[in-house]
């Protein structure tokens, strides 16, 4: 398949002046409200409560994982991800529990954007989305397809649906803490970077130098 991490509009990344002012507007929001809410939400609620919400939102999402797997062609990958949520959606009680790193079957992380990557869509200019964060237009484009895909939307009544988008939201943010920490000097630019390259390193699937932020379950671990 054609990978295509990066196109050239992407690196020029004409819209700067409109990304900062979005950076700008999102950092606020984020320090007013989401980044205490998650700090909060970090310290009242404890670790292995903390851990089962992540598995459980996990799981819920890698069905669609093992479907973006086959649609860029690797089968094998798709049947470890269907057994993963198998084992537990089952013996992991909905996914509360992670019995099945404990038996070897690996996690993935593969989404919409980097199948269109596989695909040989280009990248599109670097966005940063209002209320969001990061992107490029390729990978903006897959997250709608990912909202429409994802089983919370199955959830009634209306209330309970956005009280798990809320969970989501929060559970997101609360696991990025200690790497937004790391950001020094010009932060818009240095998310921006770290975007980038994060975003190379799941297309080509770890086939460049290491991954310089991390930002995977390693970092996430309770200390």
């Amino acid at each position: 398949p054609l990978v295509t991490p990066m196109s050239g509009a992407a690196q020029v990344n004409p819209g700067e002046a409109a990304n900062r002012g979005v950076y700008g507007v999102n950092d606020r929001a984020d320090r007013a409200l989401l980044r205490p809410v998650a700090k909060g939400y970090t310290k009242a609620v404890p670790g292995f409560l903390r851990r089962a919400v992540h598995n459980v939102l996990l799981n819920l999402g890698t069905p669609l994982v093992a479907v973006n797997q086959l649609l860029q062609g690797k089968p094998n990958e798709a049947f470890s991800d269907s057994g993963r949520f198998l084992v537990n959606s089952t013996v992991g009680i909905a996914g509360i529990f992670d019995p099945a790193t404990k038996l070897g079957i690996e996690a993935h992380t593969e989404d919409c954007g980097q199948t269109l990557a596989v695909w040989g869509v280009p990248s599109g200019p670097y966005m940063v989305v209002p209320f969001w964060g990061p992107s490029y237009l390729r990978h903006a484009f897959g997250m709608i397809v990912e909202f429409f895909a994802s089983p919370l939307r199955l959830i009634s009544p209306a209330r309970d649906r956005y009280i798990a988008y809320g969970v989501t939201i929060i559970d997101r943010r609360a696991r990025l803490i200690g790497p937004d920490e790391m950001i020094a000097g010009d932060d818009y630019l240095f998310v921006r970077e770290a975007y980038q390259q994060r975003r190379e390193y799941l297309i080509l699937d770890g086939a460049v130098e290491e991954d310089p932020f991390m930002m995977d379950e390693a970092w996430q671990e309770e200390p």
